[in-house]
């Protein structure tokens, strides 16, 4: 009996065996090879949809006036001074971007300004030229963008989370080989934020020749408006945190209707009174921010041309100026007047004179020789206080900027930038020349 058990175990262990062998045949040479080969396509799957790129800055300035701080209130006792260098790195960003698939995706940007931490020394030129800590956003780096997006199709995005808001030509096209200064376009950049990024919700899309996009987004701060820059220091926050008791829509449209052309406008509108720690020091104040912008870029037979004119304006401007006079104290505002009324307009046209050299050509290399004028200020109009007095006009804000030079491009992703430029104010202020020297990059290291 014991032995017919035996048996028995012995022809089920060995059908068994047949059985495995037969259900799991061992892999051929070609067999290996292809699922070796779809290991490779899941890994270049997952390469394909993870994208890292960036722009960054380098620049050498010579200024050839006088960087007292003085020079605007006393200008006859600066008008020939030696000057000064500046080395500066003006923006340094790194992208992030993930394709989750099904319509998701993920992007984020990490700037670095002038090579620090948004958090620097200043010397006031509008007051007593004390070394003054300034805050320009709470935190230890600045995170430009951060958001998530569904796509439903071309014509239809939903994204959520922190956007940069296309208000102006700046804010659209800010990478450094978007423009030809050295530094980004001076009237954008000194009246709004550049880049301007707020949390919030945007619907974008493309559908033939036309592209649009709207927001909705956190107010601005209105106890950080000043005379220079009128509502730029708005945007940020020096708390953990944006206050929202008041929110803003903004809103673009482009048309490239005609070939190398595109138009574009765009629009922001919100109050920005209630978006304070101190809401009380407001009371009764809307401080509503309204900003109308066109622009243009022109691309074709070797020429580009850029364009834009931005016009905004703050209610309540005098009575909010004196509500930030009494924060001072606290370290919250800056304590100056407020223009009503600020404008910008620029223009820039540059020739690539490589653009008829068929070897140049073929090797993506362009020389543009450009020039540019810039006129703003952020004081173009004053408002009236409670008691019906209207705020003094502080006219060395109101200027006007000629500049040009060449810029170089070896490659699509790489420029060098030469300039000079020349700041011209009213007659009882001096005028100040520069020249810089930049180098910059923009583009993705992953394909």
């Amino acid at each position: 009996m014991k032995v017919k058990v035996l048996l028995m175990t012995l022809c089920l262990a060995a059908a068994a065996a047949t059985g495995a062998s037969a259900s799991s045949p061992t892999l051929s040479h070609d067999d290996r090879e292809q699922a070796t080969e779809e290991k490779k396509d899941k890994k270049r799957d997952w390469k394909s949809r993870f994208t890292i790129g960036g722009y960054g800055e380098a620049v050498f300035s010579r200024n050839f006036y006088s960087e007292n701080w003085k020079r605007y209130s006393d200008a006859s006792l600066y008008k020939d001074d030696r000057g000064h260098n500046r080395f500066d790195l003006p923006h340094v960003v790194i992208m992030l971007g993930y394709d989750f698939g099904k319509g998701w995706s993920m992007g984020a940007e990490i700037e670095f300004e002038h090579g620090g931490t948004e958090s620097a020394v200043e010397i006031e030129e509008e007051e007593t030229g004390e070394y003054e800590q300034e805050i320009e956003r709470g935190g230890e780096v600045a995170l430009e963008q951060f958001w998530i997006q569904k796509s439903f199709n071309e014509a239809l995005n939903l994204r959520l989370g922190h956007m940069v808001v296309p208000v102006g030509l700046t804010n659209s096209s800010h990478l450094p080989t978007q423009f030809f200064g050295v530094y980004r376009p001076e009237g954008d950049n000194t009246i709004i934020p550049c880049t301007w990024h707020e949390t919030g919700v945007g619907l974008w899309g493309r559908t033939k020749d036309w592209r649009y996009e709207v927001m909705l987004i956190a107010g601005l701060d209105a106890d950080r408006f000043s005379n220079k820059n009128w509502i730029q220091g708005g945007a940020g926050s020096p708390y953990e945190f944006k206050i929202g008791n008041s929110v803003a829509g903004a809103a673009r449209i482009d048309n490239y209707s005609v070939k190398g052309l595109r138009l574009g406008l765009s629009a922001y509108y919100g109050n920005s009174a209630a978006n304070s720690l101190k809401p009380d020091k407001f009371e009764d104040l809307k401080g509503s921010v309204g900003i109308g912008a066109f622009d243009f870029e022109y691309d074709d037979h070797g020429v580009i041309a850029r364009g834009s004119f931005l016009y905004g304006h703050l209610s309540n401007s005098g009575e909010i100026s004196e509500a930030n006079r009494s924060l001072k104290g606290y370290g919250i505002s800056p304590g100056t007047n407020i223009g009503s009324d600020a404008i910008s307009a620029g223009i820039e046209a540059g020739y690539d004179i490589f653009s008829p050299i068929t070897k140049l050509k073929d090797r993506d290399q362009k020389l543009y020789v450009f020039f540019r004028y810039d006129f703003y200020d952020p004081m173009w109009r004053m408002g009236t206080n409670r008691r019906g007095q209207q705020l003094l006009d502080e006219e060395q804000w109101g200027r006007q900027r000629f500049a040009a030079g060449i810029n170089y491009f070896p490659m699509k992703e790489i420029v060098i930038k030469a300039e000079y430029s020349y700041r011209k104010f009213k007659p009882q202020f001096n005028d100040e020349p520069s020249f810089s020297l930049g180098v910059a990059y923009a583009g993705f290291f992953t394909k």
